[in-house]
């Protein structure tokens, strides 16, 4: 039950997006289609699961026995770029048009806040190993969630007769509000 309440708690409650205002530049940048939105979740999925159990192994294994905790935020900078080229690579070869669409905004995983943000949460809230792997996976499935329903809104909005003044970004900053309010709505779940 502890692990159904932190999957409902990190995709709903505290969305590391719409809560926690982790990972806005994606989120902005690469929502204008829901197939771009979703192959950059299941990137930041992969990229923020395995960023989570290395670091968190490198916390507990190597930092923490040789009193190296300051070296916390560096490190798991370092590990999260070699995942991010890792994937780059991988998408380069087995999705090229997905490669494509995500452009220069595949790199910035690499700077991507909630990956980075959810490797330290974990740290900071002394969870173990699995309970790591499941709030990253839970967090990466809210990121993908927010951007797979915020690319569909703004998709709709794009045939949609919206004022000259509010087209483009000070429509999506509205949208980015109000979805972030409707998830404030499962604030009692968990």
């Amino acid at each position: 039950m502890e692990y159904v309440l932190m999957f409902i708690g990190a995709v709903f409650v505290n969305n590391i997006i719409l809560a926690q205002f982790l990972g806005i530049c994606p989120f902005l940048g690469v929502s204008k289609k829901t197939s771009t939105a979703a192959g950059m979740g299941m990137a930041v999925t992969f990229v923020m699961t395995i960023a989570t159990i290395v670091t968190y192994l490198i916390q507990k294994y190597v930092l923490i026995p040789n009193n190296l905790q300051f070296m916390q935020t560096i490190t798991f900078i370092l590990v999260i770029a070699s995942l991010v080229q890792m994937v780059e690579i991988m998408l380069k070869k087995v999705s090229p048009s997905l490669y494509q669409a995500l452009g220069v905004f595949l790199p910035l995983i690499t700077t991507n806040c909630a990956i980075l943000g959810v490797a330290i949460s974990v740290i900071q809230k002394d969870f173990d190993l699995l309970q790591s792997v499941v709030y990253a996976i839970s967090s990466a499935i809210g990121f993908m969630l927010a951007m797979v329903l915020f690319a569909g809104i703004r998709e709709q909005l794009a045939i949609t007769n919206v004022p000259s003044g509010m087209k483009g970004t000070p429509i999506a900053l509205i949208v980015a509000g109000l979805l972030a309010m409707a998830f404030m709505g499962f604030a009692g779940l968990a």
